[in-house]
């Protein structure tokens, strides 16, 4: 899948996206057109499912699927009522997530929704928010650490053996997300010390796409039970593909262009241990 088929069904959804009183909300059939349902009773499986999930993680469906009632025309001026939902983001995330992952659509879809979604969750986080630049640095990139481990297991699973293998799994990875630059490139373009690793020395907006690559190809490895390491090769780079073309989408700048911090991840441990040490 190429950059600009991944940015098209990007835009696709975005344009379906309404607004009403400050809030954004999709019409489930929209959405059922966009992702290949041909069939409304057939699509309001998924959304039952949907609706289970998120009543499975302990949230209010109903914050998520209000269902609504519209007029549609049949015909000389005739309207009838028909059933629809109003969905929120979460709730669309949901949809593609019980969707048939056979259409192409969906397992893009599955990707979008889920970067989006935690795009948004770290947004609302006003812990997170209240943090300075380097305690969200900090933050993010111990949870980089951490799901790296589960990454490269998830690599282990589909294939993805020897060391050079995960090397050449990460570069696939790091050329989806930064527009073909590997880590060697990035490593180049940040004018680092060979020493120094890439994402010791990245930003908060830099780190969390980072993490939303990582997440993402990680569960996407496992939900299309990748078993070779071409196609896991091949999953990493379109995962960070789909990430950097919602970065585009949403006016944000592109992760090589982004500014290299001065200090690295060593330098503000160490920093933070000290101050909590005169605590």
């Amino acid at each position: 899948m190429n950059n600009d088929t991944v940015n098209t069904e990007h835009l696709t959804f975005e344009s379906l996206k309404h607004e009403a009183d400050g809030s954004e909300f999709w019409y489930a059939r929209e959405l059922q057109t966009i992702l290949d349902y041909s069939s409304w009773d057939k699509f309001e499986r998924v959304i039952k499912k949907a609706i289970t999930a998120c009543e499975g993680s302990g949230q209010s469906s109903e914050d998520h699927f209000s269902q609504v009632e519209k007029m549609v025309d049949i015909g000389s001026g005739a309207k009838r009522a028909t059933r629809d939902y109003q969905l929120s983001r979460y709730a669309c995330y949901l949809i593609v997530q019980n969707g048939d992952a056979s259409k192409p659509v969906i397992a893009n879809g599955q990707t979008y929704f889920a970067i989006q979604t935690r795009r948004q969750e770290l947004t609302d986080d006003t812990g997170f928010q209240q943090l300075n630049e380097d305690q969200k640095r900090l933050m993010l990139r111990n949870e980089l650490a951490n799901h790296n481990k589960q990454l490269a297991a998830a690599a282990r699973d589909a294939g993805v053996i020897t060391s050079l293998d995960y090397a050449i799994f990460q570069n696939h990875g790091y050329k989806g997300l930064y527009g073909g630059l590997d880590k060697n490139a990035i490593h180049q373009h940040k004018g680092l010390k060979k020493s120094q690793k890439i994402l010791d020395h990245m930003g908060s907006t830099e780190l969390a796409a980072n993490l939303f690559r990582a997440t993402q190809t990680e569960e996407k490895l496992k939900r299309d039970q990748v078993s070779n390491k071409k196609h896991a090769n091949q999953t990493h780079f379109e995962v960070g593909a789909k990430v950097r073309s919602t970065i585009e989408e949403l006016g944000g700048t592109m992760p090589e262009n982004l500014p290299t911090p001065e200090k690295g991840i060593l330098q503000l441990a160490r920093a933070q241990k000290m101050l909590e040490g005169d605590k």
